[in-house]
């Protein structure tokens, strides 16, 4: 199976394109049994209202702006790892307790560790938007991703805030997922905010060093 990365020359239809099918049952999978496995179905919507919106823009602008099979891999991963946290709450993750007992940590971290990837996994798929399809210069394949991925993360904290404190108060605490930290808000973007600084660092320095060229606009296979 071909595997496609953002300067690849072609674009393969969704029909014959088994990684992206691949990506979309494993998904699916996992979606379905965080919604099976919850206890908490009103958080669990609330959780994935975001996660609805994406994927629906995401399968409606397919055919006009179709991203690389790594970019959607990132994304695929991103978004197991938000679901897989929605299906027990961020706060009561197990993994999370299992990283707090072994590594002796003070609270359940799992929320962190899915900030940090919101910035550092999505940071490609932006690049290879802005690059390859919105034909921004090359410059702003640095600063957008570092800059959408703040102001998202931000909005995303204030959008928290609205539907735990005014609409779902009765499921604030498990929503919001600060587990008494009065810093949370302010760690969750800075952290998302690290994981696109490291990206996009590491997806510059690769292409600087191995002299790899900047994806352009190709058509579909």
């Amino acid at each position: 199976m071909k595997f496609t990365v953002d300067i690849t020359p072609y674009r393969i239809s969704f029909k014959s394109n088994y990684w992206l099918q691949l990506f979309c049952v494993v998904f699916m999978l996992i979606w379905l049994n965080s919604f099976l496995g919850t206890t908490d179905k009103a958080n669990w919507f609330l959780e994935n209202t975001l996660v609805f919106i994406f994927i629906t823009v995401v399968v409606f602008t397919y055919r006009n702006y179709q991203f690389s099979d790594l970019s959607y891999l990132l994304i695929c991963i991103y978004f197991c790892m938000h679901v897989y946290g929605a299906k027990y709450t961020y706060s009561e993750n197990p993994f999370g307790y299992w990283l707090k007992e072994h590594l002796h940590t003070a609270r359940n971290h799992y929320d962190r560790i899915v900030h940090f990837s919101f910035g550092f996994l999505l940071a490609y798929p932006l690049r290879e938007l802005f690059l390859k399809w919105l034909k921004f210069p090359l410059w702003t394949s640095w600063i957008l991703p570092i800059q959408i991925t703040m102001s998202v993360g931000a909005l995303y904290e204030l959008i928290e805030w609205t539907v735990a404190d005014v609409f779902f108060k009765a499921q604030g605490d498990a929503y919001l997922g600060s587990q008494g930290d009065m810093w949370d808000a302010q760690k969750d973007i800075f952290l998302a905010f690290s994981g696109s600084v490291l990206a996009t660092t590491i997806i510059s320095l690769i292409k600087f060093f191995f002299n790899i060229r900047e994806p352009q606009a190709m058509p579909q296979q």
